[in-house]
């Protein structure tokens, strides 16, 4: 598929038990990819599908119910622009997860386990990846077969690939070793 200000295509088969990594570029164009594969992004050129089901306008909310996403930061409320990230209503307002009760005391158990796959020293978490572990459990916790993560904290990447080895198809954006380590695809942006 090309999105739009892209001179390369991108071509990739992301598969249900495996852990998928789009690498290289910069943090704005692998947020692209990833809202593209949302439809958030317009593809110019090719396609996205699951399961031979094309993305469409008329299949985007099909699409979507079947994702959680879990951006690398949340713009402000009521400001995005086409290339920042999608602020918080979108991200926990689609209409897909509108109806999924997720407490608040189920949302730190779920911060715990992704910080005790990688913080095994005890270290506190560092304040500036507080609201990047919240969206990860968020995106974990909706219980969806396909995860899209940008920019996930190092110390999630056991977590993840064990998300994908559960059963989820997991797509990330990163360029972080451990992540890219942990992934059983990588696909490099040029």
């Amino acid at each position: 598929m090309l999105i739009e200000g892209e001179a390369r295509t991108l071509s990739m088969i992301a598969e249900t038990g495996r852990m998928t990594c789009i690498t290289g570029g910069t943090a704005e164009r692998r947020s692209r990819w990833l809202l593209a594969l949302l439809g958030f992004e317009p593809v110019c050129q090719g396609y996205v599908s699951i399961d031979g089901e094309p993305l469409t306008a008329r299949t985007a909310d099909d699409f979507r119910s079947q994702m959680s996403y879990s951006p690398r930061m949340l713009s402000a409320i009521g400001e995005v622009h086409v290339y920042e990230p999608p602020s918080v209503q979108d991200v926990f307002h689609l209409a897909a997860n509108r109806d999924l009760p997720i407490s608040n005391g189920i949302l730190a158990e779920e911060m715990r386990r992704i910080m005790a796959h990688g913080l095994s020293d005890g270290a506190p978490l560092p304040e500036s990846e507080v609201g990047r572990v919240r969206l990860l459990a968020v995106a974990s916790l909706l219980s969806k077969p396909i995860m899209l993560v940008d920019t996930p904290p190092d110390f999630s990447a056991s977590y993840l690939h064990r998300q994908a080895a559960g059963g989820k198809l997991v797509v990330v954006a990163s360029v972080d070793k451990a992540l890219l380590a942990a992934s059983d695809v990588v696909v490099e942006l040029t």
